[in-house]
C-alpha cells in the first residue's frame, strides 16, 4: 500500500496525489482518503469489480448500499434526479457538506451502489475528493474506512489500521475535521425524511439548520 499527502502544506489538493489515486481507482483498486466528514474507502462505481472488493474490504452485506461523493452538485446531477424544489433548497444550503441526499438514480451502477432505483449522493467540504471526483469524471463509490459495524475513524492511521491491507493507495489528510458521518435525507416523497442523523441538523416541515 502506498501512502501519500492528500494535501501540500498551503492546504491545497497535492496534485501528484491526486493523479495517483485516480490511476488507482481506473486501474480497478480501492483508495482511503479523508473526507469533511470521516476517513472514507473508495472505488470506481462504475466498475463491478472494484464494487465488489469494496464490500468484501468492509464485510459489509450487498443490502446496505454504498452512496457516491460527487465534485460537484453538477456532477451529482448526472447520476441522481436532483430537480425538485426540495432537492434544490438542500443541495443551496448544504453542499458542499455533510448532507446525503437519496433520490431517484438515472444512472445504473453495479449492485451496492444504489438500491432500488435510488442512489446516494453527496458534495463534500473536501477539494481532495472533489478533486479526484472531477479528475475520474463522475462520482466515486464511498464508504467510511472501517469493517462493518465498528466505528468509522476519524484519523488517517485509524482508517490504515482498519482496512489498509485492502487498498493500493492512503491519502494522509490529517484528521477528519467533522469526525461524524453525514446526514442521509430520502428527498423522494413530499416531505423529507430522515433516514440517518449526523453531521447536520435537518428539520422535516420548517427552516432547515444546522
Amino acid at each position: 500500500m502506498q501512502r501519500l499527502p492528500a494535501h501540500r502544506p498551503d492546504g491545497a489538493p497535492d496534485a501528484a496525489s491526486v493523479a495517483a489515486a485516480v490511476a488507482a481507482l481506473r486501474a480497478g483498486t480501492l483508495v482511503i482518503l479523508p473526507t469533511d466528514t470521516v476517513y472514507g474507502i473508495a472505488a470506481d462505481a462504475a466498475n463491478a469489480a472494484a464494487v465488489d472488493r469494496l464490500f468484501l474490504a468492509k464485510g459489509r452485506l450487498r443490502s446496505k448500499a454504498v452512496a457516491l461523493l460527487a465534485a460537484s452538485a453538477e456532477q451529482a446531477a448526472t447520476v441522481a434526479d436532483l430537480s425538485s424544489s426540495a432537492a434544490r433548497r438542500l443541495v443551496a444550503s448544504y453542499w458542499p457538506g455533510a448532507l446525503t441526499l437519496v433520490a431517484p438514480a438515472i444512472v445504473t451502477f453495479p449492485e451496492g451502489v444504489g438500491a432500488d432505483g435510488t442512489i446516494g449522493v453527496r458534495v463534500p467540504a473536501n477539494p481532495v475528493v472533489q478533486a479526484i471526483a472531477a479528475q475520474l469524471g463522475r462520482p466515486l463509490a464511498v464508504s467510511s474506512a472501517n469493517r462493518s459495524d465498528a466505528d468509522a475513524p476519524v484519523a488517517f492511521v485509524g482508517a490504515v489500521a482498519a482496512i489498509g491491507a485492502w487498498v493500493a493507495l492512503a491519502l494522509d489528510g490529517g484528521d477528519c475535521p467533522l469526525g461524524v458521518a453525514s446526514t442521509v435525507v430520502d428527498i423522494r416523497g413530499e416531505r423529507l425524511l430522515v433516514l440517518r442523523q449526523g453531521g447536520i441538523d435537518v428539520t422535516q416541515d420548517g427552516p432547515l439548520r444546522h
